[in-house]
């Protein structure tokens, strides 16, 4: 994925709706309807909110005669985890750093109160 594909799944993603969205479809296909109910917003309100998610490749929209589903397409998230899984292992070694720092602390603290 592009540093431009992974900024417009991001961009996707900031919006609390259309975390909620993808998180129902997480469970399984919805129709718009569906997807919308739990909103207080319009109907072209969540239209625009599945067009972003589906030009980014997160959802996509199906054709049962009069019925479109929308399900998730999870591909793009995977590139997602990968960018901030680099991250985790960053703070991952830097909480190892301070947990090897604090015990040598206390390490040298009963030392010293031994001493006294």
């Amino acid at each position: 994925m592009t540093s431009d594909a992974l900024s417009l799944t991001f961009a996707a993603l900031a919006d609390p709706t259309r975390r909620a969205i993808l998180g129902r479809l997480a469970g399984g296909e919805a129709s718009v309807k569906e997807l919308s109910r739990p909103f207080k917003i319009s109907a072209p309100a969540i239209t625009k909110h599945l067009k972003v998610l589906q030009r980014v490749g997160l959802i996509s929209q199906g054709r049962n005669a009069q019925w479109r589903p929308c399900r998730l397409d999870a591909r793009p998230l995977r590139d997602v985890s990968k960018w901030v899984g680099d991250y985790r292992r960053f703070w991952e070694e830097s909480f190892d750093r301070l947990d090897a720092y604090l015990t040598e602390l206390q390490r040298k603290e009963k030392h010293h109160e031994r001493k006294k």
